[in-house]
């Protein structure tokens, strides 16, 4: 059971079905809240009826006929709203159709039904409820009639033709042709008619007509159109239709040929209705015979067949004949044409050849037929031959398919010129030779090696290789290099050719391979290169380096001292690989360490085993011990320094002893240390014995071994005692010394207890010189230096002073402290002297450093030491740096060390180097810097090498071996490129080895590139443009735009005007100044020419006194590249003998009367003389600017002065009254040993000083002047020189260092120079002198080959002033 009314969970009441009388009312919901607690809702339904239309339909009917149709609602909810539609559209008025509605129904009416009448008909009902709708179709039909009715017709053949017959009615008629055939083509009575078959030709169109798209003959005859619809009568008409024949081809050949040169007819035959008319044509021109005698034309007609006949003949046939001909047939319905190719046939064109590729052995022909001679192709040939040789000589590849266009022809040689042709061949014959070509073939690999490869050792670690080119049919092009492969062959190389590259030079070739390892065996292969690559091989060939030094020590030295004069060394023999040679034995080098820190003599011993004693040491001595393994070629490396000392012994006799009386009983003994001690003194023995004592056996008394002086007590008055001493160690007593006799007594004459002797100290050291005197009364003490023949006391001041026991004291040592020193003690009853050789220790000179030989990555330097300064050289300091860095790094070297070489030097890098040498005070001066470069240059490309190897559309391939590496491995590798005309550059990092593509490249694109290598000399760079060529292979022609130039320019000039306007302020700004600066220095260079001028003129100026002898005039040397300038005084000087290095000069000559002037003297050393003497003060051998090596003179000599060098450029001269002036600044010289490379400033600073102690020095300096005039214009500006030096006369030669601390400097010296013998860089300044005086006529003689001051004597009654003043006026 269906419910129709539901309530649901949530109290919705669902109503089905509704209906009107139903369900319609009112409807009540209550909800139960509480308990008898309800609330409610009333809601009023209404339920709405939609109209319902009963049905109806429309009867049949006809034309004219009425018609009454009615459309009636049965129910529905009024009002209903009736309308009416006829096809979807609303009925007008005017269609003749009426309506009539009333209030639940509507009619609709026509009177007088016609065709336009059918049609659907909709009628519509609606209410509030709905809408509904009822259609019904209304039809009305109408017998078939004609609307264009068939007529007779002509048709002509070929062409389309169209039967009229156009009929309507309804239903629309059906229309049918029939067809039948006449007794005379259409003339009569037709036959039986025949349905027309329907085809693609003929076809019945949709008003009725027949379509005939090509008439032919057979369609003539009767046409029969019948139309028919089932309402009433069929209708039917009929028509005769006839057929026209047009003029036409009946028979041609299509194509038809021919040979050149030969007779052809084409014939042609035509029909149609008559008249005829025959036309030839030769493509698109009329033949006309009479114009062109060489074709001809025949016609005759067929009354049989109603055709005609046609001729036309060629006479002969020709190339330009093989094309279409037509014959052309005309009457009044249309004209007919016949094509005929002809083709005229003859043997081919040659082809045109051209070459595609070009390799060694190979090349790829291309080749296109042009004209085939109108006959297939059957084959080509191509034939070649060397350009030199006839084609009787040809090679040949024949019968090549037609179907191919190219060829690849193998076998030839690389590197050779080639003449080439192509022949073709068709049925008819065999065409002409093609153009020649001459093409050459690319350079191939060598087939061959190079030849006689010989291997010849030079040094340890470089094998010279030699060899010839391959023989030249094996060369393959042009031999552009060679590789070098060579490899160790010893145990653990792991068998890796390295390869180094060389340009070829000729037939013969040389390499030297560097840097191998030592006293090794190599293999080495040569191979030969051209463009195309690296040949064979040659053979391997070894050879082994030359035998080097060791290059590591002996290992695990070990020293055992046995005794006290000998001690036993061992080792291990150095790993086998460092030994780079033939072990031939060990050296033990050794050598004592005194306790003054002063080093024996050094000695070795050879062996060849692995021990060594060594015996008749120093006993109780240090001793450095060293051991070096040797091969043929020399000592290896040293070991570390090994240190021992041998055991203790006995002592040797005190070095010396006295007894003086102090008392009428006691006497003071004191004694020197033994020479040997032989260990550590631990105490003295005293021995006194006395024969008339009564005791057989001497006294004994202990000493402090301290003190070294004892008083003996107790004795007895004038009686004579023997006295001797013994150190004594822990090994027992040693050797007395010599006795000496001494008697006490109440007074005793002046006696000193301190030995005299040599003492050595370091510089800037305090020594203490004892003087300990006894003696009744007590001793006064006195101290003299011997200065040259004389003695001068001591003065006393902050750095020398006499203590209350007699013991000079001397602070801050330096070398001009050196010397004999005499302390004298005196008293009424007598006077004792002792004489101490002081000597003064200094750093060593600076040593003086050449460059032997260089290598791609080793500097071999070797040296001379200069002085050591009064100590064993210990070692050397080597320093060196990259030239353009300061980052020095130090090498180590030993003292027996006269070379060295640097190791693993970057590859063509210049370098700084510079060595100092070090004794027990310290480090010396350091050697000038001197400049070398290793082996090598930057990379360079080879203009010989193409760039590229391969270059396509997209990508190209570039040729890195194009690179020279100039010696030095390139180690990076950068490529830039862009498209030409763009900013933006793509990189590309690489190595040298590796093949480098440049891939997504447009094509058709020229392209920008640059290529920059780097190895450790520096880097090279190479630019280039290529274009990449089209998809199809063509080249695109070169960027000729002048647009695209100018474009990049206003760009360039966009972005850097505003920097080029900087710049070129900057520029003016710097211009101005510089030229300001110029013009002032051209002034100080004026002023100095000027200075020059009137110092020569002053020199040349005479003396109120004749003078005798030759006139010497002044010499002015000027050395610009080396700064140099001294002035000397050529007339105060002296003759140095064979056997002196100085002579003193007496008071007499200088006791001569006159009015006080002034007198000055200085130093100066003139080159020449000093080299020819024996002995020279100064060493002449290393003349070089910032030098002076000085020769240590012997220490008994009477002039024991150890000249040391000062940096202090300094002027000395004379002056009347005015008081000196000092002026100073720094100017240094930067250079190396081989001369001076000068830069200019302009900054200095000046200032006065006084100077009335010694003579008057003024010292003139610039910032690295540039010239000698340079310095006279800075002397001339600062101190006034022609005023200073009015009086005097000159000679200006070379300047070098000269020692400010000699003795034969004193007078004129400035005291400040002391202090600047520490100085010891090479750039630091350095003294001169500029020295003047007047002349003396007595001299003019003498002194010519070496220039020395005239001392001042110590004990001269005059002051130094006065006595110059005397010596002056004699002769003015």
């Amino acid at each position: 059971m269906i419910l129709l009314q539901v309530v649901f969970e949530n109290g919705t009441l669902k109503l089905s079905d509704v209906q009107k009388g139903m369900d319609e009312g009112a409807y009540v919901c209550s909800v139960l809240i509480q308990p008898q607690l309800f609330i409610t809702q009333t809601i009023y339904v209404t339920v709405k009826v939609p109209p319902l239309i009963q049905p109806f339909d429309f009867p049949p009917t006809s034309i004219g006929k009425l018609m009454y149709i009615a459309c009636v609602v049965s129910s529905g909810d009024m009002p209903i709203r009736i309308t009416w539609r006829k096809d979807g559209q609303e009925i007008v008025p005017s269609s003749g159709i009426t309506i009539d509605t009333k209030e639940f129904m509507s009619s609709l009416q026509i009177s007088k039904v016609s065709l336009k009448h059918n049609g659907n008909y909709t009628c519509i009902a609606s209410n509030d409820a709905a809408t509904v709708s009822t259609e019904r179709q209304l039809t009305v039909t109408v017998p078939p009639r004609f609307v264009v009715q068939p007529n007779n017709q002509d048709g002509i053949y070929g062409k389309s033709a169209i039967l009229n017959c156009s009929v309507d009615g309804y239903p629309p008629p059906k229309v049918m042709w029939k067809h039948a055939r006449g007794a005379l083509a259409g003339i009569g009575n037709p036959q039986q008619y025949h349905p027309v078959p329907l085809t693609g030709r003929i076809q019945i169109m949709t008003n009725g007509s027949l379509l005939i798209r090509h008439v032919l003959e057979e369609d003539r005859g009767f046409y029969l159109c019948q139309a028919s619809n089932g309402v009433g009568s069929d209708i039917s008409k009929s028509m005769v239709l006839t057929v026209k024949i047009p003029a036409m081809i009946t028979s041609h050949p299509n194509t038809t040929m021919a040979k050149k040169g030969h007779v052809k007819e084409l014939n042609c035959t035509a029909r149609g209705e008559w008249p005829i008319i025959i036309r030839w044509e030769r493509g698109d021109t009329v033949i006309d015979p009479e114009r062109n005698p060489r074709y001809s034309i025949t016609t005759s007609p067929n009354e049989k067949t109603d055709e005609v006949l046609s001729t036309l003949k060629l006479k002969p046939a020709e190339r330009e004949d093989s094309v279409f001909f037509s014959c052309h047939a005309i009457n009044s319905y249309g004209e007919g044409r016949g094509l005929i190719q002809l083709t005229v046939q003859e043997p081919p064109d040659p082809p045109e050849l051209e070459v595609r590729e070009v390799k060694d052995r190979s090349m790829n022909l291309r080749w296109t037929q042009r004209f085939d001679g109108n006959s297939v192709i059957t084959s080509y040939d191509i034939e070649y031959k060397n350009k030199t040789d006839t084609w009787e000589l040809k090679h040949a590849t024949r019968n090549i398919s037609p179907t191919n266009n190219q060829a690849n022809i193998v076998d030839l040689h690389p590197a050779s010129v080639y003449s080439i042709r192509m022949f073709s061949y068709n049925a008819i014959g065999k065409s002409e030779a093609s153009k020649e070509l001459t093409i050459s073939t690319e350079e191939a690999q060598p087939d061959g090696p190079p030849m006689d490869v010989v291997l010849q050792p030079v040094t340890s670690q470089s094998i010279r290789v030699t060899w010839k080119a391959p023989r030249k049919e094996l060369q393959n092009g042009v031999i552009r290099g060679y590789q070098i492969g060579y490899r160790e062959n010893g145990p653990g190389s792991n068998g890796q050719y390295s390869i180094v590259e060389m340009k070829a030079t000729g037939d013969s070739e040389v390499y030297t391979l560097d840097n191998l390892k030592k006293f090794a065996q190599y293999g080495v292969v040569v191979q030969a290169f051209n463009r195309a690559g690296t040949g064979p091989s040659s053979s391997e060939i070894n050879a082994t380096t030359l035998e080097d030094v060791p290059s590591q020590p002996p290992q695990n030295v070990r020293a055992i001292s046995v005794t006290s004069d000998e001690a036993v060394i061992n080792w291990a023999e150095p790993p086998r690989m460092t030994l780079h040679g033939v072990l031939k034995g060990y050296r033990v080098v050794f050598w004592a360490v005194f306790p003054d820190g002063e080093w024996g003599e050094m000695q070795n011993i050879t062996t060849t085993k692995e021990q060594v004693e060594l015996k008749g040491l120093e006993k109780f001595t240090n001793y450095s011990i060293q051991v070096l393994a040797f091969t043929q070629a020399g000592d290896g490396v040293r070991s570390n320094v090994l240190y021992i000392q041998t055991r203790e012994d006995y002592p040797g006799p005190p070095a010396g002893i006295k007894a003086v009386p102090s008392s009428a009983s006691s006497v003071v003994v004191s004694w020197l240390p033994p020479h040997k001690p032989n260990g550590i003194i631990r105490k003295y023995t005293i021995y006194c014995s006395s024969s008339g004592s009564g005791q057989p056996l001497p006294s004994e008394y202990e000493a402090n071994p301290e003190l070294l002086l004892y008083r003996i007590t107790h004795l007895n008055h004038r009686q004579q005692y023997l006295i001797w001493a013994a150190a004594v160690t822990t090994a027992g007593r040693g050797n007395i010394s010599d006795k000496v006799t001494v008697e006490p007594a109440a007074k005793a004459p002046a006696k000193i207890l301190s030995f005299g002797g040599t003492v050595t100290t370091p510089w800037m050291k305090e020594v203490r010189l004892p003087c300990s005197s006894v003696g009744e009364p007590t001793p006064t003490i006195k101290w003299t230096k011997d200065s040259e023949d004389t003695a001068i006391p001591v003065s006393l001041d902050g750095q020398r002073l006499i203590l209350a026991n007699g013991t000079l004291v001397l602070r801050s040592v330096k070398a001009e402290d050196s010397g004999y020193y005499t302390c004298t003690a005196t008293n009424t009853l007598g006077f004792d002297t002792i004489i101490v050789n002081l000597l003064v220790q200094v750093p060593p000179d600076q040593p003086r450093l050449t460059v032997s030989t260089t290598s791609t990555s080793s500097i071999t330097l070797a040296w001379i030491p200069g002085d050591n300064g009064g100590s064993s050289i210990r070692g050397f300091v080597l320093q060196y740096s990259v030239d353009n860095t300061e980052e020095w790094k130090d090498v180590f070297i030993s003292s027996s060390e006269r070379s060295f070489k640097l190791e693993n030097l970057r590859c063509g890098t210049w370098y700084k180097v510079k060595l100092a040498a070090k004794n027990s005070v310290g480090a010396g001066r350091i050697s000038e810097i001197i400049e070398a470069k290793t082996h090598g240059r930057e990379p360079q490309f080879n203009k010989d090498q193409p760039i590229f190897t391969y270059v396509n559309s997209t990508h190209a391939r570039l040729n890195l071996q194009g690179w020279a590496s100039g010696g030095c491995p390139i180690t990076s590798m950068t490529l830039e490129f862009r498209p030409k005309g763009m900013w933006t550059w793509q990189h590309v990092r690489t190595n040298a080895t590796s093949d480098v593509f440049l891939a997504e490249l447009r094509e058709g694109t020229w392209y920008e590139l640059k290529m920059k290598a780097c190895n450790s000399a520096g880097c090279g760079n190479q630019s280039s443009q290529f274009s990449t060529p089209n998809y199809d292979g063509s080249t695109i022609p070169p960027i000729k735009s002048p647009l695209e130039k100018n474009d990049d320019v206003k760009k360039l000039f966009s972005i850097g005007c505003p920097v080029i306007l900087v710049t070129l302020g900057v520029a003016l700004l710097f211009v101005a100044i510089r030229k300001k600066r110029k013009e002032k220095r051209l002034k100080r260079l004026r002023d100095a020419k000027s200075l020059a001028e009137m110092l020569i003129s002053k020199n040349n100026r005479s003396f109120d006194t004749p003078v005798k002898g030759p006139p010497q005039g002044p010499r002015l040397h000027i050395d610009i590249p080396r700064v140099q300038l001294l002035i000397e005084d050529k007339e105060g000087i002296k003759q140095i003998g064979d056997d002196k290095a100085t002579i003193p000069v007496t008071d007499t000559e200088f006791n001569q009367t006159g009015n006080p002037q002034s007198f000055c003297t200085g130093v100066s050393v003139h080159h020449p003389a000093l080299i020819q003497n024996t002995g020279p003060l100064i060493d002449m051998s290393d003349i070089r600017p910032g030098t002076n090596p000085v020769s240590r003179k012997s220490v008994k000599s009477a002039h024991s002065i150890r000249n040391r060098y000062s940096s202090q450029w300094t002027l000395t001269k004379c002056q009347a009254s005015t008081p000196a002036r000092t002026l100073t600044s720094d100017w240094r010289t930067v250079g190396s040993q081989h001369g001076i490379t000068v830069t200019e400033s302009d900054s200095y600073s000046a200032s006065l000083s006084q100077d009335t102690d010694k003579g008057r020095n003024s010292m003139v300096s610039t910032e690295s002047a540039s010239s000698t005039y340079e310095e006279l214009a800075r002397a001339y500006e600062h101190a006034k020189l022609e005023e200073h030096l009015q009086h005097a006369k000159f000679e200006i030669t070379e300047c070098f260092i000269s020692d400010s601390s000699s003795d034969q400097m004193t007078t004129g010296t400035n005291d400040n120079a002391d202090s600047m013998t520490s100085m010891s860089t090479p750039s630091e300044p350095g003294i001169c002198r500029f020295t003047a005086s007047p002349p003396k006529p007595q001299d003019y003689d003498r002194g010519k080959n070496v220039a020395v001051p005239i001392p001042h004597r110590a004990k001269s009654k005059w002051p130094l002033h006065n006595v110059s003043h005397l010596f002056y006026s004699s002769y003015a």
